[in-house]
């Protein structure tokens, strides 16, 4: 369940997300995250957390081998202008401090009504709800901005996001220039 705690809150459903909106979230196992907009202060946690993926959470999040993001990719991430290009992080205090075990995105296809999504939970934090949570937040903020279509672009072997898809609400067809690739479509 949502639970909202804004600082600002918007006076009209169109109003852009504010930078003080967060939520403390209750996951299936009963433990709790932060989810919040993602800020250019959390680079380092974003640094931190695809360091800390597995190989295969990786090739899922970018659809390719990478090691380490580029400070240009860095910048795409965690710069966003909460409007064509939105992202939430979710975190939790590990040892006195604050970790991201997940984060949502989506940014706009280039006319405004449609926007590719996509979501990442850390390993040690799937099977919990999390990305449930994540997009749902995320659909949200799509709606409020005015886009009619959300959709994803997976590898055809990524089972997680296929259920997580499903569930949702997405329908899924093969990719029709790489059938190694599916494109998740959701109305809004």
């Amino acid at each position: 369940m949502i639970a909202p705690s804004t600082l600002h809150p918007a006076s009209e459903a169109n109003a852009p997300l504010l930078v003080g909106e967060h939520w403390i979230e209750t996951l299936n196992d009963g433990s709790h995250v932060l989810v919040r907009p993602i800020m250019a202060e959390d680079r380092e946690r974003e640094t931190e957390f695809i360091e800390r993926l597995s190989p295969e959470s990786r090739h899922f999040r970018f659809l390719g081998e990478m090691r380490e993001a580029s400070p240009a990719l860095l910048d795409q991430l965690v710069n966003v202008d909460h409007q064509k290009d939105m992202a939430f992080v979710a975190l939790v205090h590990d040892t006195g401090v604050l970790r991201e075990v997940g984060v949502s995105r989506y940014s706009t296809s280039g006319d405004d009504k449609h926007c590719e999504c996509a979501v990442t939970v850390a390993d040690d934090w799937r099977h919990r709800g999390l990305a449930v949570v994540l997009m749902r937040h995320l659909i949200d903020v799509a709606r409020r901005n005015g886009f009619r279509q959300m959709f994803s672009i997976d590898a055809s072997s990524n089972e997680p996001m296929r259920e997580l898809a499903n569930y949702l609400g997405f329908e899924r067809k093969r990719d029709p220039q790489d059938a190694t690739q599916v494109i998740h479509t959701l109305g809004l």
